[in-house]
């Protein structure tokens, strides 16, 4: 008898016992900030409005009437399928403590482990920053659809983008911001300049050049049809990479601060430059214009947007529009690559443009954040240009192969009779636009 009440009482001390003991379980879990957790939740929405329906209707506004939905439809298409593909595996072979400095493993298969946790160094949890970077993954290769609108199959691209996404994307991913090989070396990326528009842009000519040219380029002027709705979608992108980039720096501080500051001007300083030029070589500063001259400043901005000044930041803009608008005139012009919303020369020149040159404003004298201990400018920039070179290459070949095998399964381009009907009707079956 005295033994059954001993048990019974040691069970009632263990139940009484249980949310204490539970609660100082969770208590030695690390805790988020929770300024910081808001700042990042934030961000991400605002990363993906830049997809959703930011790039949707910049893209859109620029291609005919008769392909307005197909746009729209295809970047809801890719952001889905990114969306599936990071939860499900990218983000772990992408940033899992495991792994090598090539790729990582799938320990954090759909973010398993991640709930309750902090990454190393960071301030906000596991969750979060998972969250931020799936945004990333949406908008990256919803990017490379400006290279292939009015002519590419909705299988093809589907497939495409999946598969990109995965073998392209994600090691990528892992070797600039998941402690890869690049990282190791020191290479600088605060947002994605090598990372999203490197990738993206160099990716988007390759496909270019595999599906050839739209019925009628370059004879046939092929007009936006809604400016005004390019310049919507560019505000959306303005406004939306105030979290692309301030949500980098991945707390509410002021290095958050300094990058939004840098990523405004320096879109500011690309727009203004970009239709100077216009006036002077066609007569006309135009709405496409300025639209097309901010996301080239913002672009060109991304990897630097955390270690500058705004001095440098106002430099980096003015640069990108000189370039990048010359950019477009030699991949259309000169070398006949229909390019067809000038993906590369926007994004990929852009990107590769503000990632090596950082090398340069990063430093103290010209207002920089400087140099990590034992770098100085010089080998800085040689980092950076290995390290583009590197993924610029990588993204060409993969995105080759990648483009060749799934156009063995589902054919590249539709037929010429579904391109000149349109693709919201020979695809999708709509009307963006009921004029009748």
């Amino acid at each position: 008898m005295i033994q059954k009440i001993m048990k019974s009482a040691l069970w009632i001390s263990a139940l009484i016992a249980a949310p204490t003991m539970a609660q100082d379980a969770v208590g030695t879990l690390p805790e988020a900030n929770s300024g910081d957790s808001a700042w990042i939740l934030t961000a991400s929405a605002l990363v993906l409005m830049m997809t959703l329906p930011g790039l949707a209707l910049f893209y859109g506004g620029l291609v005919r009437a008769k392909n307005f939905l197909s746009v729209l439809v295809q970047c809801g298409a890719v952001a889905a399928l990114a969306s599936v593909i990071w939860i499900v595996i990218g983000y772990s072979l992408a940033f899992s403590a495991n792994g090598n400095g090539f790729l990582g493993s799938s320990e954090n298969f759909m973010f398993n482990g991640l709930l309750g946790s902090i990454r190393e160094g960071q301030t906000t949890g596991a969750v979060a920053f998972a969250l931020f970077q799936m945004t990333f993954a949406i908008i990256t290769p919803a990017l490379i659809i400006g290279a292939w609108v009015e002519r590419a199959r909705f299988g093809w691209v589907v497939a495409f983008s999946g598969l990109w996404s995965l073998l392209v994307y994600v090691p990528v991913t892992r070797w600039v911001w998941g402690n890869g090989f690049l990282a190791e070396q020191g290479v600088i990326d605060f947002a994605g300049g090598i990372v999203v528009h490197t990738t993206a842009g160099v990716s988007a000519l390759i496909v270019a050049l595999m599906l050839g040219k739209r019925i009628g380029f370059p004879k046939t002027l092929m007009l936006p049809h809604s400016p005004a709705l390019t310049v919507a979608g560019a505000g959306l992108l303005w406004v939306g990479w105030f979290g692309f980039n301030g949500g980098s720096a991945l707390a509410a501080n002021d290095a958050a601060a300094s990058a939004i500051i840098n990523t405004h001007i320096g879109a500011s300083a690309a727009a203004l430059v970009w239709l100077l030029i216009e006036r002077i070589k066609v007569g006309k500063a135009t709405a496409v214009g300025f639209a097309t001259g901010a996301v080239a400043g913002l672009a060109t901005i991304t990897p630097a947007a955390g270690v500058i000044g705004p001095g440098g930041a106002i430099i980096l803009g003015i640069l990108a529009a000189i370039i990048c608008f010359w950019f477009v005139g030699i991949v259309k012009g000169k070398l006949k690559i229909d390019d067809s919303l000038d993906v590369f020369a926007v994004h990929g020149v852009g990107g590769i443009l503000g990632s090596v040159l950082l090398a340069v404003f990063a430093s103290k004298a010209l207002g920089g954040a400087g140099y990590a201990e034992g770098t100085d400018m010089a080998s800085q920039l040689w980092v950076q240009l290995k390290a583009v070179t590197l993924v610029a290459v990588y993204s060409a070949v993969a995105t080759l192969i990648i483009g060749y095998v799934v156009s063995k399964l589902i054919p590249m381009r539709v037929s010429e009779d579904q391109e000149r009907d349109g693709l919201d009707l020979s695809s999708h079956g709509e009307r963006a636009w009921d004029l009748d």
